[in-house]
């Protein structure tokens, strides 16, 4: 333990590790059996388009094509590093499902992702931030090794044991932080759910990534809503009312939401839209 928090001291005070910050850090290697956990981690499938910013030698994607059978693509600034992985694909008769390019990270194109992976230092993670956000489509899973996002709380987090890191054995351990992007859904809805007193009304809801926060009133009494979260374009939060906590669990299809809610032991459905849509919020 002592030997990794010294090894993350250094490389953390270093003047090149600072400006490698910047852009992504120097090419280290994934170990496969981190490579392994990410893709068991983001359950990638035959379905899958995986993004690997930072590829190196392509691993990531290579493995998600050869055991997985997705498809994908992977960036890298190293050129050398882009013709190898091309070479390798070419090798494995993958060259048909995956490839590599040679591009900046930030000027990627990412919206065909479905599982996006990195390994990066916390500079170009806090870069990448605003642009996976915006980018992403509900529902991509990300994946990240050893390095979190800026502020966006990653919904799972996991440890393994790694026999070898950093070129040396040794008993290490590497975090895999999990996120799933969240469809947007800030502003006003308007409510219905038949069954529910009132039948009618409108939320407000302020969003922050996957956490979300609103109140509506009611009779002129201002309620809050109350655990409020979205998972890719699924919604749920509970509202308090005169006889207990309505619980709302729904499914968000641009500006518009359906579902069921459940109140004083019985279920109805509801559906909600939004009657001055953003104009982000269509993808």
């Amino acid at each position: 333990m002592l030997r990794i928090l010294l090894l993350s001291f250094a490389l953390a005070a270093s003047p090149l590790a600072r400006a490698q910050d910047k852009t992504g850090g120097p090419f280290v290697p994934t170990p496969q059996v981190v490579v392994d956990a990410m893709l068991d981690f983001a359950e990638v499938g035959p379905r899958d388009f995986v993004v690997d910013l930072g590829s190196g030698d392509g691993r990531i994607v290579l493995t998600a094509a050869k055991r997985y059978s997705a498809r994908g693509f992977g960036v890298d600034i190293d050129k050398k590093l882009v013709d190898q992985s091309n070479a390798e694909a070419r090798k494995l008769g993958l060259a048909e499902r995956v490839s590599f390019r040679r591009q900046d990270v930030l000027a990627a194109r990412i919206e065909d992702a479905t599982v996006l992976t990195l390994y990066l230092l916390p500079g170009m993670m806090n870069m990448l931030q605003p642009k996976l956000a915006r980018e992403l489509k509900p529902g991509t899973r990300i994946v990240s090794h050893d390095f979190p996002l800026n502020d966006w709380k990653a919904d799972r987090e996991r440890v393994i044991d790694v026999p070898e890191k950093y070129g040396s054995a040794g008993n290490w351990k590497s975090t895999l932080y999990y996120w799933v992007v969240p469809a947007k859904v800030a502003g006003q809805w308007d409510i219905k759910a038949a069954g529910l007193e009132p039948e009618m009304f409108a939320v407000n809801l302020d969003q922050r990534f996957q956490f979300i926060e609103g109140t509506t009133t009611v009779r002129g009494r201002t309620l809050a809503i109350s655990g409020g979260r979205v998972a890719g374009t699924a919604i749920s939060f509970a509202l308090p009312l005169s006889s207990g906590s309505a619980e709302f669990r729904g499914i968000v299809d641009g500006n518009r939401l359906r579902g069921e809610v459940t109140y004083a032991g019985r279920s109805y459905s509801w559906s909600g839209m939004r009657p001055n849509p953003p104009a982000t919020a269509a993808r």
